[in-house]
């Protein structure tokens, strides 16, 4: 794959960053599909462990709005889920009504050396940046992941709209 870097930095444009974000979103993809052939999950499946590895137990309802999942749908990932082993099922500590999904404490998935050296690779980068650099960074892909999810809400509220297609 061709790196695409201008000659010098002075000549990278705002265009140059967001293709490079598009190229990293794409890679990502491809090593997500390929991940989730080798745990033989699906990527729905991934998407959820993701989702609950981030930010913790999460009610089904909350995942099926992150993943776009109807109640039925979601109720037939958390079992698959639950039943390779990944999630489990825990009480709301207020709320008997609500149930919340969380990692399965010893979750029964192989080693995968490959994604260990894709952690490491993209850690030792990010350490690599300087303090300015790393605030930089975040900053862009905070604000771009909030892009994302304002298109994102604002797609699901034309979802089926005439002239939307």
């Amino acid at each position: 794959m061709s790196s695409k870097y201008p000659a010098r930095v002075a000549d990278l444009t705002g265009t140059d960053v967001v293709a490079a974000l598009h190229r990293f979103g794409l890679a990502r993809d491809r090593l997500r599909t390929a991940l989730a052939r080798r745990l033989r999950l699906s990527v729905a499946d991934l998407d959820a462990l993701e989702h609950l590895e981030l930010d913790g137990p999460l009610s089904q309802r909350d995942l099926a709005e992150r993943l776009h999942f109807t109640s039925g749908a979601i109720t037939m990932l958390v079992d698959r889920l639950e039943r390779a082993g990944l999630a489990v099922r825990q009480p709301h500590p207020t709320d008997r009504r609500i149930c919340l999904i969380e990692l399965a404490p010893q979750p029964s998935l192989p080693e995968v050396p490959e994604l260990d050296s894709y952690h490491a690779a993209i850690r030792a980068a990010a350490d690599a940046l300087s303090p300015l650099a790393r605030d930089h960074a975040h900053r862009y892909l905070t604000q771009a992941a909030q892009a994302a999810a304002t298109a994102t809400a604002q797609l699901r509220s034309t979802a089926g709209a005439p002239g939307r297609e």
